[in-house]
């Protein structure tokens, strides 16, 4: 069990009140509830004057325990290869699957930030509720240990792991190319539409677009990942008359 060796500081009663909705949502009570409010802290908070720390080292941290997590139960479930178990790992982990998982339990309710990002639909946001997603993972694990993370994970990313195992595990980009060319469609094309984030941790948005047929956007840390998700967004909106 992993250790929260730093002071605890104190948690207002309003605040306690304000967690008390999603411990009850999550179904784990944190000891340390700092941790909790910490991983709900947005860097924007008091227009990124605060001193409170936010989610950013705790994301961090809920990446890879996400990754572990995902890569023992992809390990447990089926006899795949590197190459298979690596792309379903991928999908479970990508930004978009924390984020629908954040939606489940409305992460997004209990966000400090600022005014302007709420404004800016920052609530809703996918980067933000992904990150979120994997702050509150990474708190939980520091809390309560591997076991108390295990629980969290096996609740909520059931869904994810039963539709992505459903799925076929080509390559996305390898699938869209011959359905593309079968259909009688041109070759995709892949554009980079956005790239956010520090150059340690980048994050890429790129559109696919398969010409006579439509585009999709897809999301990832790197723009293999981001192309991969775009390709599969793209097949799971093939229309069913085409």
């Amino acid at each position: 069990m992993a250790e929260n060796k730093k002071p605890k500081r104190n948690v207002s009663p309003q605040m306690l009140k304000r967690l008390a909705g999603l411990e009850e949502r999550i179904q784990f009570s944190f000891t340390d509830k700092h941790l909790l409010e910490q991983a709900l802290t947005h860097p924007s908070y008091g227009d990124g004057r605060s001193k409170r720390p936010n989610f950013e080292r705790l994301e961090f941290l809920g990446d890879r325990v996400l990754g572990l997590l995902t890569a023992e139960q992809l390990f447990a479930l089926k006899e795949d290869d590197e190459g298979s178990m690596a792309r379903r790992l991928n999908a479970l982990v990508r930004k978009e699957a924390c984020a629908r998982i954040a939606r489940k339990v409305d992460i997004g309710a209990y966000l400090l930030m600022s005014p302007s990002e709420a404004r800016q639909a920052g609530r809703d946001k996918t980067s933000i509720l992904g990150d979120a997603c994997e702050a509150l993972l990474a708190a939980i694990y520091l809390d309560g240990g591997m076991e108390a993370a295990g629980k969290f994970y096996e609740k909520f990313w059931q869904a994810e792991l039963a539709n992505v195992l459903k799925k076929s595990n080509k390559d996305p980009k390898t699938e869209l190319q011959e359905k593309a060319s079968a259909h009688g469609y041109g070759l995709p094309i892949y554009t980079v539409m956005e790239r956010s984030g520090p150059d340690h941790r980048p994050l890429f948005v790129i559109e696919v677009d398969v010409p006579d047929l439509g585009a999709a956007k897809g999301t990832g840390k790197s723009k293999k990942h981001a192309e991969r998700y775009a390709a599969q967004h793209l097949l799971e909106n093939w229309p069913q008359n085409k």
